[in-house]
């Protein structure tokens, strides 16, 4: 619902640096889940495109109708925050998923996640070079320690093949990913986080569409049996689990973090996401973690601690 009137006045808003870390980590947390339960749900015969589509829609679809019946008000935007809305939509839902599936078909797994996350230095250029604020020496430090570490835990040197337009789909989804914390920091101001990560996901959900239409999903799948670390669930049961812990709660938490903590601060404490997943491969997928991917978590939370440290400049 769209209406031009005038918001209410409210109290200013009081950030708070704990809380937005919590809502951060807990985003990356949920958002860590959706590898592992998205491969097996894909076991299945499931493409993955259809999997990413069914993950937005089913999304989009919970939220809108649980914030429509319970809080209403959360989904009333002014038409002068439409394009900011619709960018948020298009860049941090569809756009990261979708361009992240191209790159992952194309190049190694572990490139293609490592140019996704190379978005904290992107937001730390778009904040240096347009927003005009110079960033401390120790946030830059704190990136290029993240960095060292995400490459270490992607282990990129292990296959490589340079294919061009994997390459060139790898940084668009770093510049998706941009994109979601830049339009979402600024959406949170004046939008409802609920509201904004609801209309988002309907707006994202309508533009995969056209990649897979949900008259194209293999529904017959959805009673087969899949392995999923000891068990052995129906798929049906994992991709509701890839629909409200990886997608909702973790959009959620995400926006939400965005509230208390700046883009440039909120895109390097996700990257401890990788290192979650790792290890949930390697708890559920029986998948190895070598000693590099050990250093490299190391190192990248400390990268992540070094920002987070700084935040308080950052804010200002």
């Amino acid at each position: 619902m769209v209406t031009t009137e005038l918001p209410v006045l409210a109290p200013p808003r009081v950030a708070h640096r704990g809380r937005g870390t919590t809502y951060v980590l807990l985003a990356a947390l949920f958002f860590s889940t959706s590898g592992t339960l998205g491969k097996s749900v894909m076991s299945a015969g499931i493409a993955p495109e259809q999997v990413a589509a069914a993950r937005i829609a089913l999304a989009g679809v919970v939220l809108l109708a649980g914030v429509a019946l319970v809080a209403p008000r959360k989904l009333r935007v002014r038409r002068a925050e439409l394009p900011v809305l619709a960018g948020y939509g298009l860049l941090g839902v569809a756009g990261v998923q979708l361009l992240y599936f191209v790159a992952a078909g194309r190049i190694p797994v572990g490139i293609a996640i490592l140019l996704e996350f190379v978005s904290p230095v992107l937001i730390a250029l778009w904040v240096r070079f347009v927003r005009r604020h110079r960033l401390p020496r120790a946030v830059w430090g704190g990136i290029a320690l993240a960095m060292a570490g995400l490459a270490l835990v992607a282990q990129v040197w292990e296959g490589v093949t340079l294919d061009g337009l994997g390459l060139l789909a790898g940084f668009g989804a770093a510049l998706c990913s941009a994109g979601y914390f830049l339009l979402g920091e600024r959406a949170v101001a004046d939008i409802d986080p609920l509201g904004l990560v609801t209309w988002g996901m309907v707006i994202g959900a309508v533009a995969i569409s056209f990649v897979a239409p949900p008259w194209t999903w293999p529904a017959g799948l959805l009673g087969s049996a899949v392995e999923f670390g000891a068990w052995h669930p129906p798929v049906w049961l994992l991709l509701t689990l890839l629909v409200l812990v990886a997608t909702v709660l973790a959009y959620v938490c995400g926006i939400s973090s965005l509230r208390h903590l700046p883009a440039s601060v909120a895109s390097v404490l996700g990257l401890v996401e990788p290192v979650i997943t790792t290890v949930a491969a390697w708890v559920l997928l029986g998948e190895q973690l070598a000693w590099p991917q050990l250093l490299g978590s190391a190192i990248l939370l400390g990268g992540a601690y070094v920002v987070q440290r700084n935040s308080e400049i950052l804010a200002r």
